[in-house]
């Protein structure tokens, strides 16, 4: 879309959107790669003045917006409920949607490009990685806490907003299609972390297999478990709100969990260079784990609370495998910033599960520290 089409579907949002009061700017906002998100100021009658989000979905990832929507505001309208019970404050511990002006959460501009807007959550601040480990132990909480309240909700009753996105058997049998395509010659380049795949084929399948056993609970799961989702308040930082919303869907607690310790518990970048920086950190690892356990306040199951360990490890491969099958698949799906990128990137994820297998022992006695 040109910029100037650009402008004028986002004037149209503008004006469709009931904020209280007369517009004073929007500006672009955040450091999100997916939806294109702008701050919006507006002055009220009583000459205060409030925040709100504005987005533009990207409907290249998320192919169905309303259904997207219909998630986040059924989901979010629970949390309110839940949140008010136990005495919080629900306008800053959860998301609101705001309606349009003719009472829709979605506004579908000219161009057929669909908006959404939430007010602002003010005073709070947000992090891209971890800088202190108070903070991961915060986000641990949060994130439990968001299990938790949603311990009872019917997660079959949500859409599948990207289908099989945490699915690892799903994502092994697209790494060996591509594999056996081979399409860009790349195998020969990475070979040895094709072999590591191949070689954790077993792995993929086990919390899939415990789900389909019956063995395992469907959650309402967030699916994007980073630091960066979370809002932190300015005044205590303290972790009071989750945002990021559109992967909300059906799945497995022990995949957030696993994503959360992949993105953490981790000494380097996720696409450093030297993988002899690259450390599963085990004390990261228990700090989270101790903040999940009390967050989720006892709602995970005995066999749930026994697989934390395997969803840090699972989720870590089935990472690798994505950046993996990218490679080999000619880099359509993850942004590089050179052609070994997402090779680069995988061999750092497989480094971490080597580390993890390594520590497998300790990471256990460190969870049965807490359960």
């Amino acid at each position: 879309m040109s910029e100037n089409m650009n402008y004028a579907a986002r004037q149209q949002a503008l004006e469709a959107f009931d904020f209280g009061g007369r517009i004073l700017d929007s500006v672009r906002f955040g450091n999100g790669h997916i939806n294109e998100t702008f701050c919006v100021t507006v002055e009220h009658g009583d000459h205060t003045t409030g925040r709100f989000v504005l987005q533009r979905i990207n409907e290249n990832v998320f192919k169905k917006p309303k259904e997207v929507m219909e998630n986040i505001e059924s989901v979010t309208s629970y949390l309110r409920e839940r949140i008010r019970e136990a005495g919080g404050d629900e306008s800053r511990e959860t998301l609101r949607v705001l309606r349009t002006k003719s009472g829709n959460t979605l506004f579908k501009d000219s161009s057929g490009g669909y908006w959404r807007c939430y007010p602002y959550v003010e005073d709070t601040f947000c992090l891209q990685q971890v800088e202190n480990p108070e903070h991961f132990y915060q986000a641990a909480r949060s994130f439990g806490n968001f299990l938790y309240l949603l311990k009872d909700y019917d997660a079959s009753t949500l859409h599948e907003t990207i289908p099989r996105f945490h699915d690892t058997p799903h994502r092994y049998r697209n790494f060996r299609r591509a594999l056996k395509a081979d399409l860009f010659g790349r195998a020969q380049s990475a070979k040895e972390e094709i072999d590591f795949v191949i070689g954790h084929r077993k792995d993929c399948a086990k919390l899939f297999d415990l789900l389909e056993a019956g063995e395992l609970p469907l959650r309402v799961t967030h699916n994007d478990t980073k630091l960066n989702n979370i809002l932190f308040d300015e005044k205590t930082g303290m972790a009071i709100c989750i945002v990021d919303l559109d992967t909300i869907m059906p799945g497995l607690s022990l995949s957030d969990y696993g994503d959360a310790i992949r993105f953490g518990a981790t000494t380097a970048a996720e696409d450093e260079l030297d993988l002899s920086k690259v450390h599963f950190d085990l004390s990261l690892y228990e700090l989270y784990t101790k903040g999940y356990l009390e967050g989720t306040n006892g709602a995970l199951t005995p066999l749930e609370r026994e697989c934390l360990p395997w969803g840090a490890k699972i989720l870590t491969l089935e990472c690798g495998i994505r950046f993996l099958t990218d490679y080999l698949q000619g880099d359509t799906y993850f942004r590089i910033r050179y052609p070994e990128h997402n090779l680069v990137r995988a061999r750092t994820q497989f480094k971490l599960v080597a580390d993890m297998e390594q520590r497998w022992e300790e990471m256990y006695a460190a969870l049965h520290r807490y359960c």
